[in-house]
């Protein structure tokens, strides 16, 4: 069995025992079209627990198992989240100056692993990942962080927002990267508790989230391309944060 293998269950009994059993589950593909009482129990387990899930083709589902997965899969988390309360609490019992990192809507693995590599080498205390949406935290995300995945405490919340509003009133400062200002990063005091709000590849940090922070700032840009790969970012960003700390 290879290492991809070993982090995913198959067969619809197997996922819903899974969940029973507590087990920290990544995501769950549900093959399109199906139907019948065992899938509908599925389906509420999966409700209750308000697990990331995606519908579907059975294409996708054979080659993640080869053909041995009944028409549901899930992947096993490599590693266990933390509460809110846990990570900041810690956090703050390490260093009067904790430095977070928030990934609204990261969605490709191999940037999910370097920026948790890169965020582990910067003293980043957790990183805060939405319930859904985002990247599943599986091998190819382990092997691209070069084992820096078990080294960072990672915290999963039902919406980046929530989390957002938790470290304000814990005061922490929130400051998103982001085109839509004009302020660079080099402008902003990195030296108070602090939480770095990456977005989305294509699309970048949602509007709603840029409301809420209390700083916006971006890296300045001096050739024809008008953005950074969102790792190589987060990667310059973090490190501001070191020179400014050190």
């Amino acid at each position: 069995m290879n290492e991809k293998e070993t982090t995913r269950i198959f067969g619809i009994r197997a996922v819903i025992e899974a969940i029973e059993s507590g087990k920290s589950i990544d995501k769950i593909y549900i093959q399109k079209g199906l139907s019948g009482n065992i899938i509908k129990d599925l389906e509420n387990h999966i409700r209750k627990g308000n697990y990331n899930i995606s519908y579907v083709p059975v294409e996708k589902l054979n080659k993640l198992s080869k053909g041995n997965h009944q028409g549901v899969i899930a992947s096993i988390s490599p590693v266990e989240f933390k509460s809110m309360d846990e990570v900041v609490r810690d956090a703050f019992n390490s260093t009067s100056t904790p430095l977070f990192l928030l990934l609204d809507q990261l969605t490709d693995v191999r940037n999910f692993g370097a920026i948790i590599r890169t965020a582990e080498c910067c003293g980043v205390n957790a990183i805060i990942i939405p319930e859904k949406g985002g990247a599943p935290l599986n091998a190819d995300a382990v092997k691209t962080s070069a084992g820096a995945i078990f080294n960072v405490p990672i915290c999963k919340v039902n919406h980046i927002k929530d989390a957002v509003f938790y470290l304000q009133s814990s005061d922490v400062q929130l400051v998103a990267a982001t085109e839509k200002t004009n302020d660079t990063i080099y402008d902003i005091d990195l030296k108070k508790p602090t939480a770095i709000v990456m977005g989305n590849e294509a699309k970048g940090v949602s509007s709603s989230i840029l409301k809420t922070v209390d700083h916006r700032a971006k890296l300045p840009m001096m050739g024809k391309i008008e953005s950074l790969n969102v790792s190589v970012a987060c990667g310059a960003i973090l490190y501001e944060v070191v020179r400014q700390r050190l």
